[in-house]
Order: C-alpha cells, then structure tokens, then sequence
C-alpha cells in the first residue's frame, strides 16, 4: 500500500455548505498506514487492546499438558474447540502459585497470585494485571476498561486497581449497551462533531474545583492531605475522562454501532445455556467497544469459582460435580466435570471468532491484540494450584510469537504475567512477591 505521509491521522475535508463550515474526517483507509499496516501513516502505531478472559475449575484431572514443546505439539483434547486458532495461542503448563505457608483460599488464592502477583491470608487483592498495563495502552479512552460476568455475578471479576479494590462486573449485556453506546457515545467516523454542553459544564465545574485545591491543602493536616489527594486525583481522572468527550475522535474505519440493543431475558443466571448466551452478547458488544476505540481493555469472565452454572434438566451445577463426581478409572477425568469445561472452551473460540471478524487495514483486530486466558484452579477435583493452564492469543500487532506450547514444570505461574507486561510495554523488570517474584520474562514468546 502506498504511504502518503501527507495525510495525517486527524486530517479532515473542509468546505462550505449552505453558508456554514462542515467537516468530514477521514476513515482508516490504507493509504493512512504504512507499508507494512502495522501502523499509521506518521508512524503513530496503531492501537493495542488487551482482553483477559476467565474461566472456572481449570482443565480438569488428565494431565493436559502436550508431550512435546515448541510449534510442533498437539492441542490437548481439552482445548480440542481451539484447533481453529492453534497457530495464534500460546499455551503456558506447569507453573504453580506457591503459598509460602500460607492457606489456600480455594477459588481466590490461585488468581490473587496469577492476577497480582501476590497472595496473603486475606481478602487483599489490588492491583490486577489487566490494570498494570491499562495504564500503558489504555490512556485517552472513555473506559479505563470494562468488565463482564455471563454468569450474572457482579462479583465475579478480578480487575482491581491498586488501592481501589475490584471494578465490579457488568450482568446485562442491555445495560452496557446503554452504558458504551448510549447518549455519551460520539462515533468517530461521523461527518461533524458537536461537544456536549452538559460535558462542558462539568469540566468546568471540575477545573473551577481544582484551582482551589492549593489553598485547601493548605489548611489541612497530613491525614486530611493524604485523603485530600486521593479524591483530587479521582477528579483528575474524571475531568481526563471528560476532556476526551470534548475532542473529536480520531477516525476508526472498523468502527460499527450494533444496529440494535440486545435482548435479554433476566439477569438471573443459574442454566450453562443462559450464560453462554449472554457470553455471546457481551463478546460481540466488548468487540465493538473496542474497535469504536471505547476503551482498550476488558475483561470477562464466566463465573466465580463458587457460582456453578448447571445443565438444563440437572440439580447439581458445575460445582458440586467437581467437589462429588468420581473420576472415572479408564479415562482418568470426571465425565461430568468435564462437559462443561468443553462449553467453556467452545465459548473461548468464540470470543476468538469474534475479535478475529473486525477488519483493520490488512488484519483482524484480534492480529492487533491480546487476549490473556486463565482459571483459578488446575484440577477441578483437588482445586490445585500446581500445573496452570494459562494462555495468550494473538500477537499484539507482533509483539509476541505465537503458535507454541511453552512448559514451565515447578516454575512460578506469575512468569506468563510478567512477559505479558514486558510484551505490552510495560517498564517492569520483576513482578510479584515471595516465591512468586520473577524477574526474567519467557523469551520464546516475545518477537
């Protein structure tokens, strides 16, 4: 393609229509990239998203782990759905969460230590991964993230910003919908832009605050300064958050606003049908919030470890079949167990496709991003914390080699967070605490 470096990103036709001035900005047309459509024109790179995506109960009690390593290895039948995209997933086996003496909170430790980087007796998650490199990528969009349960459980989310505790997740595909598409939602590909008055008053009731702040401060000891600061910073945010409503977005051809809100039933959830429905739902609108260049990261998940879904015409759920179902003697797994580990892995194909349907320029958006897929236990049975499966799906616009099965046997499972940041562009140079603290990324991921 031809790279007219004339044509800035932000470029827009001018002219006179009927005695008023119009504009008309440009898509992302590919005379806007470079020659290799990695990047715009002006050599500004194109932006990366990050999706994480969670699931419960691990892979079950069979070993998982392929023989070989490398590209030449075989997609173990429990990511059997995935064979589509093998040559864009990483699968990572044999790492562990160690405790250092302290207990295994089961459906939390495993995550607190893959998530943060850190585990503890208690209740203390902050900092989540998601959020580390949200920080880097994600500057300059509506949303920080946004996150989603398709099991109808607010609570089942692990992004958490450092101090804030976690963002609670969003159950009605209808709600965030409304919420990313709704009223706020300017689409960067129209003709003419407009600022909002009622944006414009807030920003200025909020900058107007501001400028008191010094004498405030002031008059106020340590402790009072301390709380201070924190809610200025939180309307710092807010007011960045604003400002960005107040400029016309740079324009995204592969932005699209879905033709109409989607339809749910109820945000009850209990049936495995219900939630993969919603699943889909939330796949298809995170997609677009993303491509609309909403936000540049999110986060889904299906359920908390402790709220099993069930099958249609079934008392127990999830569950209750990992903690009561016998592993069959021949083939080494529970049979039961293992059903829903299947669904929950077509649904990740899925969520896949569908990152993978968006064009931009010359590749997909999914070509662009990463998707970072974990679980909070290896074995469902023993809700162990030895031999994760985690996985990374795509290249981030090349940053990561993909198509391998890397073992780690023993290793620290944090290892795949930290080249996750590394290869985000995160300045980090070791992550996490105790035995889990690395400081070395896996190198045959990163290109």
């Amino acid at each position: 393609m031809k790279n007219v470096s004339m044509l800035a990103r932000r470029r827009v036709l001018r002219g006179i229509l009927g005695g008023g001035a119009v504009s008309f900005g440009l898509p992302l047309l590919d005379c806007l990239l470079n020659s290799n459509g990695t990047a715009l024109a002006n050599n500004a790179p194109i932006p990366l998203r990050l999706a994480t995506w969670m699931w419960p109960f691990g892979l079950g009690d069979s070993d998982y782990r392929p023989k070989t390593a490398g590209k030449d290895y075989e997609l173990p039948v429990q990511l059997a759905s995935l064979k589509p995209f093998k040559e864009r997933v990483n699968l990572f086996s044999g790492g562990e969460v160690f405790l250092d003496g302290m207990s295994n909170n089961t459906h939390f430790t495993g995550v607190q230590g893959l998530f943060t980087g850190k585990i503890s007796n208690g209740a203390e998650y902050s900092g989540s991964l998601d959020t580390l490199i949200g920080d880097v990528i994600g500057k300059g969009t509506r949303f920080r993230s946004i996150e989603v349960s398709a099991g109808g459980d607010p609570r089942a989310t692990w992004s958490a910003r450092t101090g804030s505790g976690k963002s609670p997740a969003e159950v009605s595909p209808l709600k965030l919908y409304t919420r990313i598409f709704g009223p706020e939602f300017v689409d960067p590909n129209a003709a003419s832009f407009t600022p909002d008055p009622e944006v414009m008053v807030r920003k200025s009731v909020l900058s107007a605050v501001t400028e008191d702040r010094q004498d405030l401060m002031k008059s106020l000891g340590a402790a009072d300064r301390a709380r201070m600061d924190t809610y200025f910073t939180s309307l710092r945010m807010l007011e960045q958050k604003l400002a960005i409503q107040l400029e016309k977005p740079a324009p995204l051809e592969a932005c699209k606003k879905p033709d109409t809100p989607p339809q749910e039933k109820s945000t009850a959830i209990s049936l495995l049908s219900e939630g993969m429905e919603r699943h889909d739902l939330f796949a298809k609108l995170l997609a677009h919030a993303l491509a609309c260049g909403q936000t540049r990261v999110v986060n889904s998940a299906i359920t908390t470890g402790t709220d099993g879904l069930r099958m249609e015409g079934e008392t127990s759920n999830h569950h209750t079949y990992t903690h009561e179902e016998p592993v069959d003697p021949k083939l080494g797994y529970q049979v039961e167990s293992a059903r829903f580990q299947d669904r929950y892995m077509r649904a990740l194909h899925d969520f896949i496709a569908t990152m993978d349907s968006i064009q931009e320029g010359d590749r997909s958006m999914l070509d662009r991003m990463v998707i970072y897929a974990f679980t909070d236990h290896s074995a469902p049975r023993l809700h162990s914390l030895r031999n994760y499966p985690q996985l990374i799906i795509g290249s981030g616009g090349g940053r990561f080699k993909t198509g391998q099965h890397i073992p780690r046997q023993g290793d620290a499972a944090t290892r795949v967070g930290l080249t996750l940041q590394v290869g985000m562009g995160v300045p980090v140079s070791a992550w996490g605490s105790g035995s889990n603290r690395v400081t070395s990324p896996i190198s045959e991921v990163l290109a």
